[in-house]
């Protein structure tokens, strides 16, 4: 969790990005099925976020408890410290952040079609950069990993559109 005077390592805020683009597609497309026809543009955006806030605060908190628990482990004493605090803001902000670039496609297109299918691009090529930062942070190939991180989202929104999202 902490590396190199950092408070996340580049894996961690970046795996927080992953994790934040992919509950904001689940979110998007489960409310693409709620308000199918009904044209709630707002409504998507206003959830999907919402979605992300409370689990970027979820995630935070989570952080936190794993820290209490590895100093628990390692016989240290079990507080927690400002840094400790600067990587749960951290997370939370990551994770809320990264649905931003998903919901604006709502925000300027009227329909919920169109508006869909931008965000979902938006958020294959998110991954795709993802994946391009973790192996450029792990030295490996960088075309590669970002092509497997948007076939993974690819993949995932597929699947939600078959499972009608």
């Amino acid at each position: 969790m902490l590396h190199s005077g950092r408070v996340l390592d580049p894996f961690d805020r970046v795996s927080e990005v992953i994790f934040g683009v992919l509950m904001a597609m689940t979110f998007i497309g489960a409310m693409n099925v709620a308000t199918a026809g009904s044209q709630e543009v707002r409504s998507v955006m206003i959830a999907a976020l919402g979605c992300n806030i409370a689990w970027g605060l979820t995630d935070g908190v989570m952080y936190l408890v794993g820290i209490i628990t590895e100093r628990t482990r390692e016989q240290i004493r079990p507080r927690l410290r400002a840094h400790d605090f600067k990587g749960a803001l951290g997370i939370f902000l990551l994770v809320t952040v990264s649905t931003f670039p998903l919901v604006v496609p709502f925000l300027i297109m009227g329909e919920l079609g169109p508006a869909l299918k931008l965000s979902r691009l938006v958020a294959v090529v998110m991954l795709f950069l993802s994946g391009w930062v973790l192996a450029r942070h792990a030295g490996g190939s960088t075309w590669l990993a970002g092509l497997a991180m948007a076939a993974i989202g690819a993949a995932l929104t597929g699947a939600l559109m078959a499972l009608g999202g």
